[in-house]
């Protein structure tokens, strides 16, 4: 033992020696566990707008071979590992847009919701909390003037009705790609994997609700002022992502264009489960990472590390993932 390890170890015994000793009887109750999360939502400015980051919880997808395959999944194991990430299980966050204008109340996506009952769980319990974290952060949901859908699947729009088919934004308008509104309300698309037909069910419920409201979004479209719509096909027909510009400054929301920060940066061309149409996908990931990486924009990620804001860097023969600090006692 080193002469400086007994000093430690001498010193430390004195001090113990030293502490006073409890009365007897003295209760030591633990406090007990809460076995709760807080609520989640981050608020910060961007140029002119306010904008309000919502999370509706992690979404838990298991073994990760079995949703991202392809070039470079032999390597899956070994590249969670190097980021101390678990090997065995891949989990992504769900994180939601509010963007306040000054004229607008914009809500980018809707999460998991509880429209479809059973089924709204079916990648866990840890989902479906949109609506509360929205009200934690002083919102409610009749103040939406538009809900911005990047796409149709169930971790987008489940959340545009209640379980009774209700609208759970009463006064909002429902922007979305005209492709996928037809693709996921068509029953005749019912065919492939298992997954398809709960979600054409749930996009039907969710998205036929509005029906009367629907905005059609084109490509280079605006749908709000300084939001303008990226066509970026291939996870969906109709995936589009979005460009929010104010004061000179601009974020894209990116939606599914990517859905791990380690897997589909390292590997942009790898494979993910449930993309319409995989080799499209991954050739728009590719070709939409490198105009990030180019233009140095922002970046909000649905799927994420919480709150999913960032910057996308060349890495190698990839991209990496930066994440933006958060101060959360200033504006």
């Amino acid at each position: 033992m080193s002469v400086i390890s007994r000093r430690a170890l001498l010193g430390a015994a004195a001090a113990t020696a030293a502490l006073p000793m409890l009365p007897a009887g003295f209760a030591e109750a633990a406090a007990p566990f809460r076995n709760d999360l807080p609520p989640a939502w981050h608020r910060f400015k961007w140029g002119e707008f306010e904008a309000t980051v919502i999370s509706d919880g992690s979404l838990p997808l298991g073994k990760p071979q079995d949703s991202f395959v392809g070039p470079g999944a032999n390597q899956i194991p070994q590249m969670l590992s190097n980021e101390f990430l678990d090997p065995n299980a891949a989990t992504l966050e769900q994180n939601i847009l509010v963007l306040n204008t000054g004229r607008q109340l914009l809500l980018f996506d809707t999460g998991m919701g509880e429209s479809m009952g059973a089924d709204s769980k079916m990648f866990g319990p840890t989902t479906g909390r949109m609506l509360a974290n929205l009200r934690a952060a002083g919102i409610q949901p009749e103040q939406i003037d538009m809900v911005v859908a990047t796409h149709a699947h169930c971790d987008h729009v489940w959340g545009l009705v209640n379980a009774a088919g209700q609208r759970v934004f009463p006064n909002a308008q429902v922007a979305i790609n005209e492709a996928d509104v037809r693709f996921w309300t068509d029953d005749g698309n019912k065919k492939g994997p298992a997954f398809m037909g709960p979600f054409i069910e749930g996009a039907k419920k969710n998205l036929n609700a509005y029906r009367d409201r629907l905005v059609m979004v084109k490509d280079g479209q605006e749908v709000a002022p300084g939001v303008v719509a990226l066509f970026s096909p291939g996870h969906t027909v109709g995936h589009t992502c979005y460009a929010i510009t104010s004061g000179g400054r601009t974020m894209v929301n990116t939606g599914d264009l990517a859905h791990h920060q380690v897997l589909l940066l390292r590997h942009p061309m790898m494979e993910f489960s449930f993309d319409t149409d995989p080799k499209q996908s991954a050739q728009t990931r590719s070709r939409m990472l490198d105009r990030l990486a180019t233009d140095k924009h922002a970046v909000l990620s649905y799927h994420f590390p919480w709150p999913g804001l960032g910057h996308v860097r060349r890495e190698g023969e990839g991209f990496a993932w930066v994440s933006l600090p958060t101060n959360v006692t200033t504006l």
